[in-house]
């Protein structure tokens, strides 16, 4: 790197020199980066999550300032959040004017420019009783579960997925200037980099972090579906909890969130190695999850039956092993078909 070449990624530790970093990235950015700017970023985001978060504040900022010029000036409104923090960001972002021209300077130096990223689309699915698992471009890993399908669309500013149907577990590989954004009905999961999962059901879609934090947001709309924090920050569904949404009504409805134990989080999460765990569970919802990994169907007809709770662990695929089970031990009688089984207790 030549010695004259602005060097953001150097690091003291102090939060003023990473603020200072951050506008350097960010005029850098606006410019356009080479291959070997990119690297260097990525890797500077990598090396410490004050990094990527600082960043992030930067760019909140920036695209604040945009929207208070087309309307009437509310500057108090943008540094409400955070006094502290927002009072330096703003000032760097009021510095990045005079940084522009040095740091777009030295740009000569660096090797000539490389093309954005590639423009990235595709479209996969599953069958009943088959997982898949997707590495995107960017890193990003995404696995699908029984009966579902993801719409992939990446463009240079922002990453999006759209859950067509079923459920889809997301490891995000970390790019704060991209978003990643996966939509499910009306609703959308924006995230950085983290890991979470989500479901799409006829008339709810759950959100599940495993790792980070996301905003869960209208579609439409763009407002959260998060209850306000009492600082007024952003709303986010943190690791270990799950947001459920409800698609009945015609207007959204705020999302019911929920913190899990981690066994629970284990049993949401065990189809990714094709089991299904259940702790005093309705017979119905066992029916139901068992039905999402078979083509052979169960049906239960009688209610007494449908309302009695079980618990164990089963391969996804192996539903007969569950008959087997209530017929032996909880009085139940099983009419086998070619296509579906019917239950009902014993007289």
């Amino acid at each position: 790197m030549p010695s004259n070449t602005p060097n953001p990624w150097k690091d003291d530790g102090s939060t003023s020199a990473i603020e200072q970093q951050a506008a350097d990235w960010f005029v850098l950015r606006d410019a356009g980066l080479t291959a070997p700017q990119q690297a260097e970023f990525d890797r500077w985001l990598q090396a410490d999550e004050r990094h990527a978060q600082v960043y992030a504040e930067l760019d909140e900022t920036w695209i604040r300032l945009g929207e208070l010029r087309t309307a009437a000036p509310a500057t108090p409104a943008v540094t409400a959040e955070r006094p502290q923090r927002r009072g330096k960001i703003l000032w760097l972002v009021g510095a990045l004017t005079a940084a522009a021209a040095a740091a777009i300077a030295c740009l000569a130096w660096w090797p000539a420019q490389a093309p954005a990223p590639a423009p990235f689309s595709a479209v996969a699915s599953t069958e009943v009783g088959t997982m898949r698992t997707l590495t995107l471009p960017d890193g990003s890993v995404v696995r699908l579960n029984t009966d579902s399908a993801v719409a992939v669309q990446f463009t240079t500013a922002d990453r999006r997925v759209r859950l067509v149907r079923g459920e889809a577990h997301f490891q995000v590989a970390k790019n704060p200037a991209r978003p990643f954004v996966v939509s499910a009905g009306r609703v959308a999961v924006r995230a950085v980099g983290t890991a979470f999962d989500v479901r799409l059901r006829p008339e709810t879609v759950e959100v599940l972090v495993t790792e980070g934090k996301v905003r869960v947001d209208d579609a439409t709309k763009g407002q959260s579906l998060l209850s306000l924090t009492p600082t007024g920050d952003t709303p986010l569904l943190v690791a270990g909890q799950r947001a459920m949404i409800s698609l009945e009504s015609a207007v959204s409805a705020p999302a019911t969130v929920a913190a899990l134990a981690p066994a629970a989080i284990g049993q949401a999460l065990a189809w990714q190695e094709q089991r299904l765990e259940f702790v005093s569970t309705p017979l119905s919802e066992i029916v139901a999850e068992f039905n999402r990994y078979n083509r052979h169907k169960l049906v239960i007809v009688d209610p007494r039956l449908a309302s009695r709770r079980f618990g164990g662990t089963f391969a996804a695929g192996d539903y007969a092993e569950l008959v087997r089970l209530l017929e032996a031990d909880f009085g139940a009688v099983a009419e086998r078909g070619e296509n579906e089984t019917k239950l009902r207790l014993a007289p």
